[in-house]
């Protein structure tokens, strides 16, 4: 029995103890770098991740375009033959006219020194990019001319080389997509002028302004004496009641009487004269104070005359002296206005203040009452119907300006106006140049008359004007197909084939002389005909391809 509880004790050690292995490995303990390196790349290794895929990305945008490619380009389908293929100038290679030029063979260039351009179609017709060849007339080269002579225009270089360049398109589809306008060269009246700016005033041979001759008192002022009324010549304005007035006609009254008293006398004494009853002597005494008191009329009269009361003797010498009285008291007063008055109670010193030309009253100084005298100016009558108009030039513009000549009578440019706040233009013509430059503005005035028949224009007015130098029809483009290349102005000619089946889409750089620019147009003097057809819309596109293809070559 105890046999076996002791074999039971063995067996019970054996199930619970463990092996004892044969050979124990010794502890590997980790170095202190290793310690350091692995916490760190955990840590760090997503933002690593990361900028290896942003390098990526920007790797890949920069070789592709940052564009995406089609689903065709992907499996490989309608893929360009790589050995077809011109990279310089983005088209195939056995189309390129640039690389094989006797797809497109080359016009010989030659400048033209007239008009200073490269491939001249006044000089050379075939040039022009035309179903048919043009025909040049002396107009067109006149019209050129002229436009030449008029002003400095911006010229072109002899030593510029882009009229040599040839841009061709892949296809239509291509120039399509990229935007790319077209329009015609064509002609249109275009009017080239010198802007300056004007100011609106009477002119002054038309404005006469109305004083009194001597001092009174206002007694009337009439309806055409108000302000912004039209008038003619000779209409009252107003009554003035003058002490001198009064005295100057009762001068002329007592001249007239004295002088019909003495011719009485002689009339009545030389019978008796004649007979011998009275000696010839006295006779000669009485013929002497007749001539006296005649003169004293005739300077009665011509005083009143001096004051604005033209008397004639012929209308008075039958007069009785009562009539003269009552003719005088009225005298140079209409009609309508003496019906007004009261004749018994009114002074005999009315004197009635005239307008002294046509126009419109447009100076009111003085109302019922009022003192005046020969310093103070009543009424301001101008003549509307024509005006003036004082611009101011700019120095460099003057050598292109032309006045009326006075000798000739050769008429001055045309200058047009327009009031600001107003739609409306007038036309006048240039007349007078000062002789000096405006010390403050370091301008040069000149002027205009303008009609004003319905008399629109105010006096004192601001404005815009334009001198006209040059009015005609001309050839022009859209302004955006011009482009200056710091040598030379240019623009891109659509080949006369560009729409023939196979044809290769070519543009021609071509060289051209610009003229005046009105509104969105530029004028082409020289280098295109009417019917070329040019680059217009994103024409830009076209010329960045040029600076790109031209680098490294000069």
């Amino acid at each position: 029995m105890n046999e076996n509880i002791h074999a039971v004790g063995i067996l019970e050690r054996a199930s619970t103890s463990q092996p004892e292995p044969l050979l124990t490995p010794p502890k590997l303990e980790k170095s202190p770098a290793k310690r350091r390196i692995l916490p760190w790349l955990l840590k760090s290794g997503p933002t690593v991740i990361v900028l290896a895929l942003l390098g990526g990305l920007a790797y890949w945008g920069h070789h592709t375009g940052w564009t995406i490619p089609k689903f065709s380009d992907l499996v490989g389908n309608n893929q360009p033959d790589a050995d077809d293929w011109c990279k310089e100038h983005s088209v195939p290679e056995s189309e390129c006219v640039e690389c094989d030029e006797t797809l497109l063979p080359r016009i010989e260039s030659v400048w033209c020194r007239k008009h200073e351009v490269h491939f001249c179609p006044f000089e050379r017709p075939e040039i022009a990019q035309l179903k048919s060849l043009p025909k040049i007339t002396q107009a067109d080269l006149d019209r050129a001319q002229r436009a030449l002579d008029l002003k400095d225009r911006t010229s072109n270089n002899k030593k510029c080389t882009l009229h040599h360049r040839r841009l061709q398109f892949a296809s239509l589809d291509v120039m399509n997509k990229m935007g790319i306008g077209i329009d015609l060269a064509g002609e249109r009246p275009i009017t080239e002028t010198v802007a300056a700016s004007g100011e609106i005033a009477f002119e002054q041979p038309r404005v006469a302004p109305v004083t009194m001759a001597v001092s009174g008192r206002v007694w009337l002022v009439t309806e055409k004496g108000q302000i912004g009324a039209v008038v003619k010549r000779g209409d009252v304005l107003a009554l003035v009641d003058a002490l001198e007035i009064g005295k100057a006609k009762a001068e002329f009254q007592q001249a007239f009487a004295q002088l019909d008293l003495r011719t009485k006398t002689v009339g009545n004494v030389k019978p008796a004269v004649d007979k011998g009853a009275i000696p010839e002597t006295r006779l000669l005494e009485l013929e002497t104070a007749q001539r006296e008191a005649q003169i004293r009329l005739m300077g009665a009269q011509q005083a009143l005359v001096n004051l604005g009361l033209p008397v004639r003797l012929e209308d008075v010498k039958s007069m009785s002296l009562e009539n003269l009285s009552k003719y005088l008291q009225f005298f140079g007063i209409p009609k309508d206005i003496v019906e007004r008055l009261n004749g018994e109670s009114v002074s005999a010193n009315l004197f009635p203040v005239l307008a002294p030309r046509d126009g419109v009253v447009t100076v009111a100084n003085t109302v019922p009452g009022d003192v005046v005298d020969a310093a103070k100016v009543l009424f301001v009558v101008a003549d509307t119907s024509r005006m003036w108009l004082i611009l101011n030039v700019r120095n460099e513009d003057l050598k292109y300006l032309r006045i009326r000549d006075p000798k000739t009578g050769k008429p001055g440019q045309a200058v047009r106006f327009r009031a600001d706040g107003s739609d409306k233009e007038v036309t006048g013509e240039l007349v007078w140049k000062s002789t000096q430059v405006d010390e403050k503005t370091r301008t040069v005035q000149f002027r205009a008359e303008l009609p004003n028949p319905d008399r629109s224009l105010l006096a004192n007015t601001f404005g815009h004007g334009q001198i006209v130098l040059r009015e005609e029809s001309v050839v022009v483009i859209p302004t955006e197909a011009l482009h200056w290349e710091g040598d030379c102005n240019i623009v891109f000619v659509q080949d006369k084939n560009f729409h023939t089946p196979g044809a290769p889409k070519v543009f021609h750089v071509r060289t051209v002389r610009p003229g005046v620019k009105v509104d969105r147009y530029t004028e082409i003097i020289a280098g295109l005909m009417p019917g070329e057809v040019v680059a217009t819309t994103n024409s830009a596109t076209i010329r960045a391809e040029l600076r790109k293809n031209s680098l490294g070559a000069g």
